[in-house]
């Protein structure tokens, strides 16, 4: 059976993707359709990886110069379970504050973040968004301020910040390094707390 193409080469460059991600989620699995583009599409490539890792087939087809075709085949009904990052890992820059990972699929109903402090350093009071939110702290100590009192922090919590729920985050003298887990968002207000 031959693959259906799907020629992206007249479309817009930021309709392309969702385009061809479109065609590749229809698929069964053990179905293809040939990409038609002008040029080899290495970005979209990393995209697969991020996204489908072990879960589809690329064959390059013809590989130029002028017209490009990739065989894109569904090898699994959805992406694979995986390991996407190593919380227990010394962090590629330790300076770094701030969010320094963040969940990165494209199709998920999740965000997660490891958000690092310096020693000292703080995120000031505020009304947190109207979701709830799990912190698990992975490294140094803190306080999480609360409306009525202080949290300690401490590596190994695991913390529950419901839904607007007032917080403000003090990291100790050695930082403060935790994760967060909460439904996915269009984007994070912070709204400062007024007294």
């Amino acid at each position: 059976m031959t693959a259906v193409e799907l020629d992206v080469r007249e479309l817009r460059k930021p309709d392309k993707h969702p385009a061809i991600f479109a065609r590749f989620d229809g698929l069964a699995v053990g179905e293809s359709f040939i990409l038609v583009n002008n040029h080899y599409p290495r970005h979209l490539k990393d995209e697969f990886d991020v996204e489908h890792p072990g879960g589809y087939e690329w064959d390059v087809v013809e590989d130029g110069p002028r017209v490009w075709r990739v065989r894109i085949g569904k090898s699994a009904s959805t992406a694979l379970p995986r390991i996407v990052a190593d919380t227990s890992a010394a962090p590629a820059d330790p300076d770094a504050t701030g969010a320094v990972w963040t969940l990165s699929m494209r199709q998920r109903d999740l965000d997660s973040n490891i958000i690092r402090l310096a020693a000292g350093a703080r995120i000031e009071a505020h009304h947190g968004p109207d979701l709830d939110v799990l912190v698990h702290v992975l490294e140094g100590s803190g306080v999480l301020e609360t409306e009525s009192g202080a949290v300690n922090l401490t590596p190994g919590a695991l913390v529950w910040l419901p839904r607007r729920s007032q917080r403000a985050f003090v990291a100790g003298q050695n930082g403060l390094r935790y994760l967060t887990v909460h439904q996915r968002r269009k984007a994070l207000t912070l709204e400062p707390f007024s007294r």
